[in-house]
């Protein structure tokens, strides 16, 4: 008889963004994505950092002043689009724990993605979701709230 408790294609799609955001370096906030086309197969991910080159003990991480973080920064959304280097995304499931600026939304319109599907959405009264909204529900991209009835997925190195 087979196992009952495997995770579900959205679990294990989105604990791959959740992983990807680990690997930010930012000290507020974490954000992951990946891009899976319509075979459940992973096209790409990303998560929020500088660009290639330009080093994490430089730039700034800063929230507010003069340098901030926010002229620098690459969004995981863009960043899984860009890594994906000329692949095919038309008609992709982008998974992202939070949901996406107006920036990447026009990035992800570009691209082609059909569907985002987010974790969270707790910046959803401000200018930049509220266009982020607007774009991607005139541009056809679907939006889910992804739900789940798990708290956790533990991964363990040492069984």
């Amino acid at each position: 008889m087979k196992r009952k408790d495997y995770i579900s294609w959205d679990e294990y799609f989105m604990g791959v963004s959740l992983l990807a955001a680990k690997r930010s370096k930012d000290p507020n906030t974490q954000v992951g994505a990946c891009i899976v086309d319509r075979n459940n197969i992973i096209l790409s991910t990303g998560y929020n950092g500088f660009p290639y080159g330009c080093s994490d003990d430089v730039y700034p991480w800063e929230r507010s002043g003069d340098n901030t973080k926010y002229s620098y920064v690459v969004h995981a959304e863009l960043n899984a689009i860009l890594n994906a280097r000329g692949k095919d995304l038309n008609g992709a499931r982008l998974y992202v724990d939070l949901f996406p600026c107006n920036e990447c939304a026009k990035a992800i319109i570009q691209s082609g993605i059909a569907e985002v599907i987010y974790l969270y959405d707790k910046y959803a009264d401000s200018p930049e979701i509220i266009a982020s909204k607007k774009m991607l529900n005139s541009a056809g991209v679907r939006l889910s709230h992804f739900k789940t009835g798990k708290d956790s997925i533990v991964l363990e190195f040492n069984k």
